[in-house]
């Protein structure tokens, strides 16, 4: 169930789904229910009702479904652009053509995924596009590599030990501190300190806000593949 509006705590990023198709708007409602610092807002509905919805829920962010009718989903998204050039707009859609996703991002959509993304990799393109960065999914072959500039590597004032470099890239990726331990071969109170460590140097609240942190140190407008979209993580130290 979506949140009334002005009911969502303060920092949670609030989201309206804009979908045709009821099955896949009660979908989208549930992933950004189930994703940390989301809260779905407003009533979801139809495109049709874009505008209307926009103004009742006052959302940080905008889901669209861009499949059938994709001229006038993209008007929509155009408008609600014009009325509020700071609102992020993702799409979700079933066309791999990167024709389609130019498309998209050239009417001022910030994130294209397909339709079968999963909960984490939608939750943070919503938090990649909010941060500025155009989002792809990895799975669509884009057209224009060559006019993505390489990435540079984040460098805290404070440097990080290699090991907490080796967690860094975990915490990127999305892994819970079990796995992490699992995967480098560590304790999970190795884990932990590591985290804290990391959190210290890096001056972040909390482990999404240092990989928040260090996707948005990276030049380039395009956030593409599972490298550089880290999946939400469970809320732990």
């Amino acid at each position: 169930m979506s949140a009334p509006l002005g009911s969502t705590a303060r920092g949670v990023a609030r989201v309206l789904i804009l979908a045709d198709a009821p099955v896949l708007r009660r979908g989208l409602v549930s992933m950004i229910n189930e994703t940390a610092g989301m809260q779905s807002v407003g009533t979801p509905g139809e495109l049709r009702r874009a505008l209307t919805l926009f103004e009742t829920a006052r959302p940080d962010a905008v889901v669209v479904e861009l499949g059938q009718g994709r001229a006038a989903t993209l008007n929509a998204c155009r408008d609600l652009r014009r009325r509020n050039p700071r609102v992020t707009i993702v799409a979700v859609g079933t066309s791999e053509d990167p024709a389609v996703v130019n498309e998209a991002l050239a009417a001022g959509v910030r994130g294209y995924l397909m339709i079968n993304t999963s909960p984490t990799l939608l939750g943070w393109a919503i938090l990649a596009a909010r941060a500025g960065r155009t989002v792809v999914d990895p799975q669509i072959r884009r057209v224009e590599p060559s006019a993505t500039p390489a990435a540079k590597p984040f460098t805290p004032e404070v440097p990080l030990t290699r090991r907490e470099s080796d967690v860094l890239d975990e915490l990127i990726q999305g892994q819970s501190n079990r796995q992490i331990g699992r995967n480098l071969f560590i304790s999970e109170d190795t884990v932990k300190s590591h985290v804290k460590a990391i959190l210290r140097k890096l001056g972040a609240r909390d482990r999404a806000h240092a990989v928040s942190l260090v996707l948005s140190s990276r030049n380039g407008g395009c956030t593409c593949g599972v490298h550089s979209l880290a999946p939400a993580a469970p809320a732990e130290v």
